[in-house]
């Protein structure tokens, strides 16, 4: 199966979004599929194939898939995967387009670095609204959709980049409009809080 630059494009976007929400799951993924040939990986990013790098994403990604449900350890953890999810996006559309013009090379990059920093943005300000919700549910339910979310979105990318890239659109826009209402809402109870202690 080989990508145009467009479907390459349409790949990056939803494999960005993948991995702002769970980067391990995106990059097990990814070699999985690369490993058993599903999706042909460019060059730099065979090593994403070897059973080595497959496993240790994946025990990573089975970490995180406990670490991410426990009510406020899940915030520490997010905030420390700022320092993975975003870097690791990047790194791969860097390597994915090696063969594109540095020019659209370096705007592949940077295209990768940004949508995973506004899924993974938008995952944490989620987080931070749920997360003091008494009942324990929707802070499990929040976190298995993300997993799924990751693993399905990186799959369909492979299949049908274009849609995966569409829906990948819809949810950055959708991440946007949420993340600024539990902002604004954020806001207004701190804003109740000091008026309360006035």
């Amino acid at each position: 199966m080989k990508f145009d630059p467009q479907q390459i494009m349409a790949l990056l976007v939803a494999t960005s979004f993948a991995a702002g929400l769970n980067v391990y799951a995106t990059v097990a993924t990814l070699g999985l599929l690369g490993h058993y040939h599903v999706l042909p990986l460019p060059g730099r990013l065979e090593v994403m194939s070897h059973w080595g790098v497959i496993s240790v994403a994946t025990a990573l990604f089975v970490i995180e898939f406990f670490a991410d449900k426990i009510p406020y350890f899940d915030l520490v953890w997010n905030f420390l995967h700022t320092f993975v999810r975003i870097p690791i996006a990047a790194l791969i559309a860097w390597n994915a387009t090696a063969s594109l013009p540095p020019s659209m090379q370096l705007a592949a990059t940077v295209l990768g670095g940004s949508i995973a920093a506004v899924a993974h943005t938008g995952k944490s300000a989620v987080r931070a609204g749920v997360t003091p919700s008494p009942e324990p549910v929707s802070n499990f339910a929040l976190s298995t959709a993300e997993d799924v979310g990751a693993v399905g979105l990186t799959w369909l990318a492979t299949r049908h980049p274009f849609v995966a890239g569409a829906i990948a659109l819809v949810f950055i826009v959708f991440t946007f409009l949420i993340a600024r209402w539990i902002v604004r809402s954020l806001r207004e109870g701190w804003k109740v809080l000091k008026e309360g202690w006035a």
